[in-house]
């Protein structure tokens, strides 16, 4: 099982320490406004807020109504009114114009509520930022920036120093930078230290991981059901009744924790086992005697009726996972995928794509589809949008100016397989995309990358998705994560030292320092992703941690 733990892996920080922090300030603003009031909150933070303070937690605090802030009037009987949106200039000004028209702009005071990180695991813990990848990477807007360092000047603080920080990106640096900047200004304590290095990282850095379909469990889950904040609903057809249920996945959930690492298709094995397990358990009632069943029943019955509850949820979840797969004809999808990120088979790939796009199975995979394309063999593929409209001329501008999909400069050499390309396959309804691709110009970065690390393994060899070896089982053996490779590498190595053409190939902004000096505390690596992370990523960085017996909590911007 790709989830077996080493006995000597180190004992991750307290980061439920993080929510309480977070709890007590939101009390705190609360109180200064005694008596009862209505609290408005903005959509993106409801989640968010019920993990830190729930519904009961909020009315101990005379918070007497919870509304969402939408675009319809509310009407409130409360003398008082909170309202808890994020610090957006637009909204702000919006706020300030409508106070002033009103004639109520002396009456309300503003107040910062210091939310940097939420706990959503013991090894997870995200800014909760669904806007951070688009303001930062397409619209340039560097105003979660600080916010980034402030999350870092936290950790810092309650977990003492760390020995080294490594980072790859513009925004990693510009994290890091802030963050320094804060540690200067600050007063210095000392403190032991819980985190050892700490690897920051771009998106942008790598955009073909989160380009490849999932495939580990928790990661399929997110692409049908969605996570959000760490919570999942999960629709009638999961819970086999009329109603759907939330459900909160971390590790307190015994057969998620069993399961959410594991390639799919061994999932369907262990709930077997662990069905029969249950059973077995169950069956020990037979023949107690009136003490024994008393024992039974106080101390193992109920957890029993728990661990049967979460057994059927996750069965039903993955009956609804296969049904859909299977629909969307996944086992192509993800031989085409492994076929572009092995750079063979481009003209069936082509094809493939084409007909996807003529067949609307999915827009969304179209576009990881042509994206991936794009990227690994580094050209766009200009195409008429008439088969989704031009109401998404918006979209393909927004790929291109993320780099997502790359326009070639015309005359440089072409390679052979390009060369040929556009000769193999004729396109009538997705507009020539063939001969668009005729014409790449530049050799692909993300083969250059793929060969100095070694990104897909060797096809001659059978790879055993029971017994993984590499990180590479996330995607069934096709594909190692760029992201997690860099990682690896870089802690292997102390530092950037003999990766230079690797760095050149991600356009720099590397860097390594050194700060103080800590001996078990090296073993803990926080990495953080600044733009967003996958399900498959995190997978990848926990096999790492296992096979190397340390421990790597992800700080994340998660954006969905």
């Amino acid at each position: 099982m790709a989830n077996s733990a080493r006995r000597d892996s180190p004992e991750l920080p307290d980061f439920s320490l993080l929510k309480r922090l977070a709890r007590d300030q939101l009390i705190y603003l609360l109180e200064q406004l005694p008596g009862k009031k209505d609290l408005f909150i903005e959509a993106d933070l409801m989640s968010p807020l019920d993990r830190i303070a729930n519904v009961s937690t909020l009315k101990q605090h005379e918070v007497d109504k919870l509304y969402k802030v939408e675009y319809k009037p509310v009407v409130s009987t409360s003398d008082q009114l909170c309202f808890l949106i994020r610090p957006r200039i637009q909204t702000f000004y919006a706020c300030e114009a409508v106070l002033e028209e009103q004639g109520m702009f002396g009456d309300v005071t503003t107040d910062e509520w210091a939310f940097y990180l939420l706990p959503l695991d013991d090894d997870i813990i995200s800014l909760e930022l669904p806007e951070f990848f688009r303001d930062n990477f397409l619209a340039g807007d560097q105003r979660w920036m600080r916010t980034a360092g402030s999350a870092l000047h936290l950790l810092h603080s309650l977990y003492g120093p760390f020995s080294k920080v490594y980072g790859i990106g513009r925004y990693s640096k510009m994290a890091y930078e802030s963050w320094r900047e804060q540690v200067e200004q600050g007063e210095q304590r000392a403190r032991q230290a819980e985190i050892g290095n700490v690897f920051l990282i771009d998106r942008d850095v790598d955009f073909v991981t989160p380009l490849c379909s999932q495939v580990v469990y928790e990661g399929l889950v997110d692409d049908i059901f969605r996570i959000k904040c760490g919570c999942v609903e999960f629709s009638p057809d999961v819970t086999a009744s009329d109603k759907s249920v939330k459900v909160m996945l971390n590790s307190q959930d015994k057969v998620f924790n069993e399961i959410r690492n594991e390639h799919f298709s061994n999932v369907f094995g262990f709930l077997s086992q662990k069905a029969r397990n249950l059973q077995t358990a169950y069956d020990k009632r037979r023949g107690m005697d009136i003490k024994q069943m008393k024992t039974f029943v106080s101390e193992e019955l109920k957890g029993l009726k728990q661990e049967h509850r979460l057994l059927s949820l996750h069965i039903g979840a993955s009956e609804s996972i296969m049904k859909k797969k299977t629909k969307q004809d996944f086992q192509e999808l993800l031989k085409t995928e492994h076929s572009l990120l092995e750079g063979f088979e481009i003209r069936e790939c082509i094809s493939y794509i084409e007909e996807h796009i003529s067949r609307q199975v999915s827009m969304i995979e179209s576009l990881r589809l042509l994206c991936l394309l794009s990227i690994t063999e580094n050209g766009e593929l200009s195409f008429v949008t008439s088969n989704y409209g031009v109401d998404h001329l918006l979209t393909f501008s927004n790929l291109r100016q993320l780099g997502l999909l790359v326009e070639q400069q015309p005359g440089e050499t072409l390679t052979v397989m390009e060369s040929r390309v556009g000769k193999l396959v004729n396109d009538k309804t997705a507009g020539k995309l063939t001969d668009a691709f005729s014409s790449l110009a530049k050799k692909s970065n993300f083969r250059a990358l793929s060969r100095k690390l070694n990104l897909v393994p060797k096809s001659d060899e059978e790879y055993d998705l029971r017994v993984p070896r590499d990180m590479a089982y996330i995607f069934s053996g096709a594909y190692v994560p760029l992201s997690c490779k860099l990682i690896e590498q870089v802690l292997e190595r102390d530092g950037w030292t003999g990766l230079e053409e690797v760095t050149r190939l991600l356009n720099g902004n590397e860097f390594a320092v050194t700060g103080q000096i800590t001996s078990m505390s090296d073993r803990i690596i926080l990495v953080m992703f600044l733009g967003g992370c996958t399900f498959s990523e995190i997978s990848a960085l926990r096999f790492l941690g296992r096979e190397k017996g340390k421990h790597g909590p992800n700080g994340c911007s998660v954006s969905h």
